[in-house]
């Protein structure tokens, strides 16, 4: 297990294996970014026209290693580009970057620029992020290539801010890569049941120090007494039963609220209105809103926030057979509300919609949803952007927490005229999907909306950024990415601090 720890030390001095320091592109050549000044005097001169004799350029994502031959203490010099500037995104996926170029190195020396909470704090999360491998299921998964030792370099380490970004770096980068585990687990061994039960066991295995969080999870038998329609729907065709998992985190003396809903169908065939087959075995990616809604939940836990959180899992397994559910069935949802299926690929919002009437009726000040919910907002969006709907003063909140966390949303709109779409069932109280090509995001943030009880809401739709098909970049490695925690996290922060603005303001 790798160790890490901050320091104020210089990196020409610091006796690791590697390294690692900043370079910024320059309209004329390349030069080292703040953190590699000692670096740069123990090379002097010979600097420029080694980075030029590398071809080194400062852009982003480029990683040069570099024998040192003594120049420095140690062996090895790592040179990562940060692109034109000095930002904590800048910093954060060069962190990353860096972390997969290192293996088989006893200790690191990360210096890049690190002389606020905000830059010591994407140092550390990008450089746990980039080294995040999932080898669970490889033969060779006890040989570990990460280094038994990282330190952080920071002039300010001493300060209590900047000691304390690093620590808050490390739970955010344990929650986020809980995501990615949870995510990247094949489908046959994470459904409904066994997730609500990683969910209990990844609990308890916070600890006994750790703040207080109560789990109960309901099974198949007490979603049906309750009247939850629209999960068991879902799940009707699945021998792995549906689950709904419900956490509660109740600081003493909290006086705000935040409800956040997850959607977790842990394998989506399409149903009856199957998928094609390509590309389909990425479907176990479905369930990563409620992934990080519950891991999020523990991240704001083991950082002490000072507010009431309740979260619900919503799982299930949208599968074919002959107990599945067909379009053109009518479903009573929670609470009441009927719903006119129409398409079994569009499921996602109808465990959602359960959730969300159970969360309102706890009256929290405001809900989050996170599903990965529509193709539609990928088209839109593109697969490294979520879609951020609701109420105008929460989307603006959830967008201004996820500049501060480094992570891409967009605002986008609920239009008047979808309310009329979403009402067009001639024999139900909604129709859940109604074919046409145009805007089906936002008719499902619109379906959404009518079981949040009027309260204020959002809902963050991750359906591109959610799982990484390509190759690594930055601070994302393949696969299962864990975005929205740190956003959601880092809003439950804003909350607890400010409360809810009033609406309109």
């Amino acid at each position: 297990m790798t160790t890490y720890t901050l320091r104020s030390a210089s990196p020409a001095k610091t006796r690791a294996d590697a390294v690692v320091v900043g370079v910024l592109s320059g309209d004329s050549r390349p030069s080292l970014a703040p953190g590699g000044e000692d670096v740069l005097d123990a090379y002097g001169r010979r600097l420029a026209p080694l980075l030029a004799s590398l071809g080194v350029t400062g852009k982003a994502g480029e990683v040069v290693k570099v024998p040192t031959s003594k120049a420095i203490a140690s062996p090895m010099l790592v040179l990562v580009g940060l692109g034109p500037s000095v930002t904590a995104t800048s910093v954060r996926r060069g962190a990353g970057a860096a972390a997969r170029a290192v293996t088989n190195a006893a200790s690191v020396a990360v210096a890049l620029p690190a002389d606020s909470p905000e830059l010591v704090r994407a140092a550390t999360e990008g450089y746990l992020l980039g080294g995040y491998t999932f080898t669970a299921y490889k033969k060779q998964s006890s040989t570990s290539t990460a280094p038994g030792e990282v330190v952080v370099l920071s002039p300010a380490s001493r300060k209590k801010d900047v000691a304390a970004a690093f620590e808050e770096a490390q739970v955010l980068a344990r929650a986020v890569a809980g995501v990615r585990d949870w995510v990247n687990t094949p489908p046959n061994d994470l459904r409904p049941p066994s997730f609500a039960d990683a969910v209990v066991a990844a609990n308890k295995a916070r600890g006994r120090g750790a703040a207080t969080i109560t789990v109960k999870v309901l099974d198949e038998e007490q979603l049906a007494e309750l009247g939850c329609g629209g999960i068991l729907s879902v799940g009707a065709a699945s021998d792995a039963p549906p689950r709904l998992v419900e956490l509660t985190y109740a600081p003493q003396g909290a006086t705000t609220h935040l409800a956040l809903i997850g959607k977790g169908i842990t394998f989506d065939t399409g149903g009856l209105s199957i998928k094609p087959a390509a590309n389909m075995h990425e479907m176990k990616s479905d369930m990563a809103g409620a992934a990080a809604v519950v891991q999020a939940t523990f991240a704001i836990a083991d950082l002490g926030l000072p507010l009431k959180v309740t979260t619900y899992a919503s799982l299930a397994e949208n599968m074919l057979g002959g107990s599945a559910t067909r379009p053109g069935d009518v479903v009573t949802m929670y609470g009441g509300t009927t719903v006119e299926v129409l398409n079994t690929d569009a499921e996602g919002r109808m465990v959602l919609g359960d959730a969300l009437v159970m969360a309102s009726e706890k009256e929290p000040d405001v809900m989050l949803d996170v599903a990965t919910l529509t193709g539609h907002m990928v088209v839109a969006l593109g697969d490294r952007v979520g879609g951020v709907l609701g109420d105008d003063d929460v989307v603006a909140a959830v967008m201004a927490a996820a500049t501060v966390a480094g992570e891409d949303h967009w605002p986008m709109p609920i239009p008047e005229f979808m309310d009329e779409r979403i009402h067009s069932s001639r024999i139900a109280d909604l129709a859940q999907h109604d074919w046409i090509r145009w805007g089906g995001g936002l008719y499902a943030a619109a379906f959404l909306r009518e079981f949040t009880g009027g309260l204020p809401w959002a809902h963050l739709d991750i359906a591109g950024p959610a799982y990484n098909s390509g190759g690594p970049t930055g601070h994302l490695t393949s696969g299962g990415t864990g975005v929205a925690v740190t956003t959601l996290v880092e809003y439950a922060r804003t909350l607890s601090e400010h409360g809810l603005p009033a609406r309109g303001a």
